[in-house]
């Protein structure tokens, strides 16, 4: 990434003077793309968005925004716009002097302010609904005013925190979808902060992993489900089944473990060491599932018997034992997959091919 539009460099932040909710945090975000900052409560992102924005100081390192330093420069001068979750509307401005706000705060000439805000408001497809007060309208028709808001000064950069979550699954869906066809449609830059896996994954061009203030890994959606490098990230992001194990070297690419059920396979080798204990992570829809034994099923088969098959709509979750001791494998089947002689109790195969599993260190 040559020029970025934001550098974070070594940036520290730390609430108590003891431990630090954002750890030496080096990022960069190129102009026009869309970061997603995923991991659980506690684990920075939020933090790593209010120092973007001006509203926290980090204690240490430097922010840049277009190369210029922004560190300790106040809120209102870095020309962002921000989208919250509890949305921040004045609740005694309609719609259309909630967008407009910005813009008088910039002393822009009012036939051009009406002008954008019309504009803004049919974006982001509230037309006609200006002159409604916030609580004339519903949860997603104030989240599409926040922003409207938001983008209606024209910011280089826009920061969305959580912007979604106070909103019900269907509604949130359809707005994650809009939200990404009206950032190809702008092409602004946007850091987007969630804990939810799917939403990152729906939206983001690159996302950025966050665990206990530390960054710990950045890639494409696609990158990060396939080839994550920590027991972290494969459990953050996306279903895993783990299974402990032992390494005991490599087999050409791939590291060869006896895992405690007895039996050994093969896996590509993320952070796990080439000898010792390690975990084999292997995604529950790349496993497949037949009524007959291990050795009919072929090389690399493991022995196993059907607990219980769970229908949830659009496929059908199976709970298998393996043998190891306080482990069952889950496998997912499309729904209306056969399900012949897959029954409860009985006997039953599961393989994956090698490069679906990945060793990690144990977590």
């Amino acid at each position: 990434m040559t020029s970025p539009l934001v550098r974070f460099q070594n940036v520290r932040r730390s609430y108590d003077g003891v431990a630090d909710a954002v750890h030496n945090l080096s990022l960069d975000v190129a102009a026009g793309e869309l970061l997603t900052l995923l991991g659980p409560s506690g684990s920075g992102k939020t933090t790593t968005l209010m120092m973007l924005a001006g509203f926290e100081v980090p204690d240490g390192g430097t922010i840049l925004l277009d190369g210029a330093d922004i560190t300790r420069l106040p809120a209102h001068k870095r020309g962002i716009g921000v989208v919250f979750q509890n949305f921040s509307l004045f609740p005694h401005m309609t719609a259309a002097e909630n967008v407009a706000f910005p813009l008088e705060v910039r002393r822009i000439p009012k036939p051009e302010r009406a002008e954008r805000v019309a504009k803004a408001l049919e974006m982001v497809r509230l037309a006609g609904l200006g002159e409604r007060l916030p609580a004339q309208l519903s949860g997603g028709q104030q989240q599409r005013v926040a922003l409207a808001r938001a983008l209606v000064f024209q910011p280089r950069l826009v920061l969305l925190d959580e912007p979604l979550g106070a909103l019900d699954r269907a509604l949130r869906e359809e707005l994650q979808i809009e939200l990404r066809h009206l950032h190809e449609q702008l092409g602004v830059t946007m850091l987007y902060v969630t804990h939810d896996q799917a939403e990152a994954l729906t939206l983001a061009d690159r996302i950025a992993v966050f665990a206990s203030g530390r960054l710990r890994q950045t890639g494409t959606p696609e990158a990060l489900y396939e080839n994550p490098e920590t027991a972290f990230v494969a459990r953050f992001l996306g279903e895993n089944n783990f299974l402990h194990g032992t390494a005991s070297g490599r087999e050409d690419d791939l590291l060869r473990v006896r895992l405690d059920c007895g039996a050994t396979v093969l896996a590509r080798q993320g952070d796990a060491p080439e000898t010792g204990r390690c975990l084999v992570a292997i995604r529950p829809e790349r496993i497949a599932v037949a009524p007959i034994s291990a050795e009919e099923m072929g090389e690399g088969a493991l022995p196993a018997r059907l607990i219980e098959a769970i229908y949830l709509g659009d496929h059908i979750r199976l709970r298998l034992d393996i043998g190891a001791p306080g482990t069952l494998i889950t496998v997912k089947r499309p729904a209306g997959a056969p399900m012949t002689g897959l029954t409860p109790g009985g006997t039953a195969a599961v393989a994956w091919q090698p490069y679906h599993a990945r060793a990690f260190r144990p977590d």
